[in-house]
């Protein structure tokens, strides 16, 4: 069953690892997928931090629009997918970054990770998705 625009919202809202899709650029390849860290607040666009010159930047500057998919097995089947142009690229700030890191990992890892990332990880960059497209269900029980 469909979700409605709430409830998939308030589920793209919580801390799942998503899948990122971007189109690859080559005809012989499939889309780039790839696991990803996002940040979502309900009603707004969704934002994901990459390194500007990884493939993943780089498909996505190519592409202009990316896609996410957000899933959970308990307690019951449920995902939400959401696809939309890029309606901005900005140089990552370190605020961003203790953001999206305290988002998903323990508080008491949170300032090593950031110090690490901020220092080892190069050029950052903070890319505004615009959803567009929305599919979701939640198929119940398994």
């Amino acid at each position: 069953m469909a979700l409605t625009r709430e409830e998939r919202e308030q589920f793209l809202a919580e801390p799942h690892v998503a899948a990122l899709a971007v189109e690859a650029g080559r005809q012989d390849r499939a889309p780039l997928t790839v696991p990803i860290w996002y940040q979502y607040e309900p009603g707004g666009e969704v934002w994901i931090m990459t390194g500007r010159h990884s493939r993943k930047g780089l498909a996505i500057a190519e592409a202009g629009r990316f896609g996410l998919m957000v899933d959970r097995v308990t307690p019951t089947v449920r995902y939400v997918s959401v696809e939309g142009p890029v309606v901005s690229t900005r140089p990552a700030t370190r605020e961003q970054l203790v953001e999206i890191s305290s988002r998903y990992l323990p508080a008491e890892k949170v300032d090593a990770y950031v110090d690490f990332a901020w220092k080892e990880h190069g050029e950052q960059v903070v890319i505004r998705l615009r959803p567009e497209r929305w599919l979701s269900s939640d198929l119940g029980r398994v």
